[in-house]
């Protein structure tokens, strides 16, 4: 999907989680990951021996320009480093782990995140490398688990993606955008009583223009008109618009201009 607007680009923020990649293979993963990341306004990175070392052309091309938005990188040589200065980590894994810890899902953490960053606590998501996901020891120093619900049989999934998933949530836990909306421009919903007036007036031309052939049908006919016109959730000038096209066709039936 494209819609980059760089016009409402704003300076990088510190309040998100910070985004840890343990043992990324590629480049290109890397730079795909950061991008997710910028997609959802979360910008700090670290990696952790990043396996063709940093800083990384690959990443640079795969991230497209969201690596030149976020603060620098940071490298550690291990977990336990990037880690020191955070104080509720999140490790993601799909495998059961045979260690008691909370368990949460991206949505439950991202929740979880926002009530800890609000406290003024520091967080952290620690992601694996692609090919084998986090070492045990690594989700040892986790406090909680996130879990991703997939299809049981292929839950596998690609480190951009994996973190596009927990960082969407994160971004979507904070944001009050409506589930619904109806943008009308300069033109208010409708009232109630000009969409009567209306279903009314086309109620009456259709009647003179012999629409309504049976008279015991006509009442089922007249409901299901106005269900249709009331789904259509009309705005005050496609009324006026609306009241126009049955003035022009009834002048036209009628032989007036």
């Amino acid at each position: 999907m494209t819609g980059t607007d760089r016009t409402q680009i704003e300076p990088p923020q510190d309040h998100g989680p910070v985004v840890i990649l343990v043992g990324a293979q590629m480049g290109e993963n890397i730079g795909a990951a950061a991008r997710a990341m910028m997609n959802c306004g979360v910008t700090r990175m670290r990696l952790v021996a990043p396996r063709d070392g940093w800083p990384n052309p690959a990443a640079e091309a795969m991230s497209s320009g969201a690596l030149e938005l976020m603060p620098p990188v940071e490298v550690f040589a291990t977990t336990a480093d990037a880690l020191a200065d955070i104080n509720h980590v999140y490790a993601t894994t799909a495998r059961p782990r045979d260690m008691v810890k909370h368990v949460l899902t991206a949505r439950g953490a991202a929740e979880d995140m926002h009530t800890r960053i609000k406290a003024g606590e520091k967080t952290a998501i620690l992601f694996g490398a692609e090919r084998s996901g986090l070492a045990n020891d690594d989700v040892a120093l986790a406090q909680s688990i996130i879990t991703i619900p997939l299809n049981p049989g292929f839950s596998s999934l690609n480190l951009g993606q994996a973190v596009l998933l927990v960082c969407h949530e994160f971004m979507s836990a904070g944001d009050a955008t409506p589930p619904k909306q109806l943008p009308t421009g300069d033109s208010a919903p409708a009232v109630h009583g000009a969409l009567v007036n209306l279903y009314e007036r086309l109620e009456d031309a259709l009647d003179e223009a012999g629409f309504f052939r049976s008279p015991e049908m006509k009442p089922s006919i007249v409901r299901n008109l106005r269900n249709m016109l009331g789904r259509a959730e009309m705005t005050e000038q496609e009324v006026r618009t609306f009241h126009g096209m049955i003035s022009v066709l009834a002048g036209r039936r009628t032989g007036h201009d």
